[in-house]
């Protein structure tokens, strides 16, 4: 009997204590919720390390320092993003490019996917793709990279949305269609992640 589709799970919930939104915790908690939200999250937090310069003195000063921490978790975030740091120098992705730990958790993602796909037990996910495939078609007609996965076609337009979001930047009506088709997909993907790690699925 076909696999029912995992009912999608969100990330918005309520905190008991003050200032836990910290990008640890965020972390943290997104990986255990949301693998897809977590990896764009990683990304962003690349990214705010390379405007500092990849400068932990600077990201103590300029972002930890703004958000209303107490002494230890100012602390807990400065030694995160320095492991971060240090990563990202080792792996000379000072410029450009994403950490390790961040390519392991996509090609699990691109992994899954592929499992899922080639199943006769997952119609709805099957179904899911190829209602996104036309809009992964048209981003790599508009310049994507045609040799990088499906999956990180899907991320990288999700980021870059999350990007002009930020930005507050103005987003066409064909792209935020596209965007939610998408998002669509890569949260059904990452509920079938999690039951996985949860459950175990039978492919």
């Amino acid at each position: 009997m076909p696999a029912q589709p995992p009912r999608h799970t969100t990330t918005k919930s309520k905190t008991k204590k003050q200032n836990k939104h910290t990008p640890v915790f965020i972390a943290q908690e997104l990986r255990k919720k949301n693998i897809a939200e977590y990896l764009l999250y990683m990304w962003q937090m690349e990214d705010t390390i390379r405007a500092f310069d990849c400068s932990l003195p600077r990201i103590r000063r300029e972002y930890v320092e703004r958000f209303d921490y107490d002494e230890e978790q100012k602390e807990e975030e400065t030694d995160w993003f320095g492991n971060l740091i240090r990563m990202m120098n080792q792996e000379g992705c000072r410029q450009q490019g994403h950490l390790q730990i961040n390519k392991v958790t996509l090609q699990m993602l691109v992994d899954l996917h592929q499992q899922l796909l080639a199943s006769t037990q997952f119609p709805f996910y099957s179904a899911a793709y190829y209602k996104v495939l036309p809009f992964i078609v048209e981003l790599r007609n508009r310049g994507a990279d045609k040799q990088e996965n499906e999956i990180e076609t899907c991320l990288n337009s999700l980021y870059g949305v999350m990007m002009l979001r930020l930005q507050q930047k103005d987003i066409s009506p064909q792209t935020l269609h596209a965007v939610k088709e998408i998002s669509t997909f890569i949260g059904m993907l990452s509920d079938y992640y999690h039951k996985d790690k949860n459950e175990g699925l039978k492919f």
